[in-house]
C-alpha cells in the first residue's frame, strides 16, 4: 500500500465517522468532540485541559472552544489547579445525569457502523487500532 493511500483513506474514514457521530448526537445537543472530552472525563476522572489535549491528540485552541461550549451547557466546570494558570476540568451532576443517553446514542451509532462487519473482524479492527495507537505514541 502506498503511504499516501493510507493517509487519504484514514482521513476519509475519520471524516465519515465523525460526521456520522455528529449527526447522531445533534438531537442531544452535542458534537463528537464534546462527547470525546466527556467520555474521557467520565472514564479517567477530572483532568487538566493539557491532559485532555494530550490524551485526545487535540491542540489547545479547539479544546478550549470545546470546553467553553461544555461550560455554557452546564456539563463541565473548571476549578483552579495547583498552578494558578492550570484549570482542572470536571463533569457536573447535569452531565452525569445526561451521560447514559449520550452513551446509548454512541453505542447504537457504533453498532450501526459496524453492523455489516463480522464480529471477528470487529474484534481484529479494534485490536489493530489499539496496537497501532500504542506504537505511534
Amino acid at each position: 500500500m502506498n503511504t499516501h493511500e493510507l493517509f487519504h483513506t484514514l482521513h476519509q474514514l475519520s471524516r465519515l465517522l465523525t460526521n456520522t457521530l455528529n449527526e447522531a448526537l445533534k438531537p442531544l445537543g452535542l458534537y463528537g468532540s464534546q462527547w470525546s472530552a466527556i467520555f474521557v472525563l467520565k472514564t479517567k476522572g477530572s483532568l487538566t485541559q493539557k491532559e485532555l489535549c494530550d490524551y485526545l491528540f487535540v491542540e489547545a485552541p479547539p479544546m478550549t472552544r470545546t470546553i467553553q461550549r461544555l461550560v455554557k451547557q452546564g456539563y463541565v466546570r473548571q476549578v483552579p489547579g495547583k498552578d494558578k494558570r492550570e484549570k482542572i476540568i470536571q463533569l457536573t451532576d447535569k452531565a452525569l445525569l445526561e451521560y447514559p443517553k449520550w452513551e446509548k446514542t454512541v453505542f447504537e451509532t457504533n453498532e450501526s457502523v459496524l453492523m455489516d462487519l463480522p464480529e471477528t473482524s470487529q474484534e481484529e479492527l479494534l485490536r489493530l487500532q489499539k496496537s497501532w495507537l500504542q506504537h505511534l505514541k
